[in-house]
């Protein structure tokens, strides 16, 4: 029985960088062997052990053979035969096949410390092409490691693969799941444009995909393109260090500039209500959990309101506040601002300009929340709407009051 670190904690040591997790293949042994040592089985497919002291995954050696569309459509077969290099062959990208083995000793039969050295996202073999999830991790190893490129012939055998409908047999699931990570990624546009690359964007995403062409004001959008603005936008959420609801809130909020009819552009009047309009079937259709669906509707439709913080009226603003839920959920508000501070900073030559619009809004929060509403029911008794309406009145004279103080 031989043991070896296989994968992203191999990579990630020869570039230098913090090794988060670590997966192991054994070679030469049983099932049967593996639990006589004390190993704790949890491979639904194929077999994969937890170890009895680390907690950490240790793996079969195995093959796989296609046997379905889509990326569960396989039959694998782990036994005590099963060479290293068989299994290291049946692996994505060359950088990810790379074992070490107990002494420190680098086995590398297809070229990863090369692709590594030269910044290469290359596949192992042909049998890249059988997995359609390959080509959302492709993706999302050129937004982590965005001096990356991706090899000629790894890119065409991706078109191929969305052009032979490949793409389409991938899962909702595991398609956000992909979609997620590489949003958390250092820079990632660059998953959104390699996905462009190879036609898989507009299968996976056609709303997002459709903005590339679509002009905007260049006044307010320098870069005019709306596909060029939301690949910035998402960059900003990035530096931002954004949590994921406010990153795919980034990616989603000009979905609507999509479908501005082409008379009236490059204005997109009533754009915000035809993305909350387009976002709730995306959402549904990839299964977006629903923190980060929810933020993003409330981004979409109201991040032109929230930029145009300083023209509003008090009574407008609170009104915008309160339909944000941003006074019994300053949280969630605080990732709304987040959000809209990167799509003000999502233009060109506007990423150091301060979004000020932010710290206005803040001050009016802080002053509707001052506002005793506890002490104005008990004064109105029973009658709810008599409530509502004084607590409202009463929150938009405390922000008139502090917008004026900040006016002078």
């Amino acid at each position: 029985m031989k043991i070896y670190s296989v994968g992203g904690a191999v990579r990630d040591e020869l570039l230098g960088l913090p090794v988060q997790d670590r997966d192991w293949v054994v070679v030469g042994t049983t099932p049967e062997a593996m639990l006589a040592r004390g190993f704790r089985p949890v491979g639904k497919d194929f077999p994969v052990f937890i170890h009895p002291q680390s907690g950490e995954e240790y793996a079969l050696a195995r093959t796989e053979r296609k046997t379905a569309p889509g990326y569960t459509g396989f039959a694998f077969h782990a036994a005590a035969e099963v060479t290293l290099e068989e299994d290291l062959l049946r692996r994505d990208l060359t950088i990810n096949a790379i074992a070490k083995d107990a002494a420190g000793r680098l086995i590398d039969p297809y070229g990863g410390r090369r692709d590594l050295e030269a910044k290469v996202l290359r596949h192992v073999s042909p049998a890249f092409a059988e997995d359609p999830l390959r080509i959302l991790r492709v993706a999302r190893f050129a937004a982590r490691f965005e001096d990356f490129s991706v090899a000629a012939e790894t890119l065409e055998l991706m078109r191929a693969m969305v052009d032979g409908g490949e793409i389409d047999h991938l899962v909702a699931e595991r398609t956000w799941q992909e979609l997620a990570r590489g949003l958390m990624e250092a820079r990632p546009s660059r998953m959104f444009e390699r996905l462009r690359e190879c036609g898989a964007l507009r299968r996976i995403l056609p709303e997002v995909d459709r903005l590339w062409g679509v002009p905007q004001r260049a006044d307010y959008h320098p870069e005019v393109d709306t596909g060029v603005h939301v690949m910035m936008v998402v960059d900003v959420a990035a530096d931002l260090k954004a949590p994921l609801p406010a990153r795919f809130a980034a990616l989603t909020h000009d979905l609507g500039k999509g479908t501005t009819p082409a008379e009236v552009l490059p204005r997109h009047i009533g754009h915000e209500q035809r993305s909350v309009d387009m976002l709730k079937p995306l959402c549904e259709r990839l299964r977006v959990p629903a923190d980060c669906r929810d933020l993003a509707l409330l981004v979409a439709r109201y991040h032109g309101d929230l930029h145009r913080a300083a023209q509003l009226r008090p009574a407008t603003l609170v009104t915008l506040i309160e339909r944000c839920d941003g006074l019994r959920r300053p949280e969630r508000f605080e990732l709304i601002l987040l959000a809209c501070e990167a799509d003000h900073r999502g233009r060109l030559g506007w990423n150091d300009k301060p979004y000020v619009q932010a710290e206005r809004v803040r001050q009016a929060v802080r002053a509707a929340r001052s506002v005793d509403a506890g002490a104005i029911a008990r004064r109105c008794g029973s009658d709810a709407q008599q409530i509502a309406e004084q607590v409202h009145a009463a929150r938009v004279a405390a922000v008139a009051a502090v917008m004026t103080a900040a006016d002078r």
